[in-house]
């Protein structure tokens, strides 16, 4: 059994390029389309390092490029961990490498700052939930123009979505660094702070747990990727609420991009 993948982007959240090394492999076929008869051939990889997200926590994997010797660059179209902590990539190619086989990896770099930028405004929101209103997580997924998450919350009022929106802004504003360290799991038990949902404990890989840190703000056990500052993020908004039950409220957050105020 290959040793678990080294994911570079919990060192360097801004790593998109890495040469890495075949570990494992394995042929599969995927539809196009689900109508359409015909399949793509794809192939599964793993390699001893990766600068692939492959998912979790809301956030989806990263896609990108991989090249092998042949020197034509191939797309991958998703990532994904397996229970061996190995990130297995989907690539869509005929023939399967070889282990040994030395491969660059490319991740789309449009992609990872989008969903970086929407991880990044989660944490500050779900902080401010839950410190000025008792709010825990019950559920998020993150997607490139948009986001939605949900709050164990009694009610939600356009008051307290003003609020939040207030709050958030002032913290974005405040443009403070991020930066991520690892505590041993048995430090991160006696943590409780660290957590934001009652339900989903962070991944506990090698005996450690990856804590993300807004310097001054908060900090959180989390394996995402996330931008440098919180002023990379851009102008927060709600612009949709939904009562998912009796406790449980969702937020649809949009986020405008840095350089030109246009919502993205």
């Amino acid at each position: 059994m290959p040793a678990p993948t080294v994911r570079l982007y919990w060192e360097d959240d801004s790593l998109l390029e890495a040469d890495a090394i075949v570990v494992a492999s394995w042929h599969s076929l995927q539809a196009v389309v689900p109508t359409q008869a015909e399949a793509r051939a794809t192939i599964q990889v793993a390699f001893d390092r990766t600068c692939f997200y492959p998912g979790g926590g809301g956030q989806p994997p990263d896609h990108g490029w991989v090249t092998f010797a042949d020197g034509q660059p191939r797309e991958v179209t998703s990532a994904r961990a397996d229970e061996d902590s190995l990130v297995w990539h989907s690539i869509e190619a005929d023939a399967t490498p070889a282990n040994g086989d030395v491969a660059r990896l490319r991740v789309d770099p449009a992609r990872r700052l989008a969903l970086a930028r929407y991880h990044t405004v989660l944490h500050i929101l779900n902080t401010v939930a839950l410190r000025d209103y008792a709010g825990w997580i019950t559920g998020v997924q993150i997607a490139e123009d948009y986001s939605r998450i949900d709050f164990r919350l009694d009610q939600l009022t356009p008051a307290l979505c003003r609020d939040l929106e207030a709050k958030v802004n002032a913290v974005i504003g405040e443009n403070r660094k991020l930066e991520a360290r690892f505590l041993p799991e048995a430090e991160f038990r006696d943590r409780p702070d660290l957590l934001r949902t009652l339900d989903v404990r962070p991944p506990v890989v090698g005996g450690k747990v990856r804590v993300v840190e807004i310097e001054g703000f908060d900090a959180q056990a989390c394996g995402g990727t996330h931008v440098h500052t919180t002023g990379e993020v851009g102008r927060f908004s709600i612009f949709r609420i939904e009562n998912k039950g009796k406790n449980n409220k969702r937020l649809y957050v949009r986020l405008q991009a840095v350089e030109t105020g246009k919502e993205r």
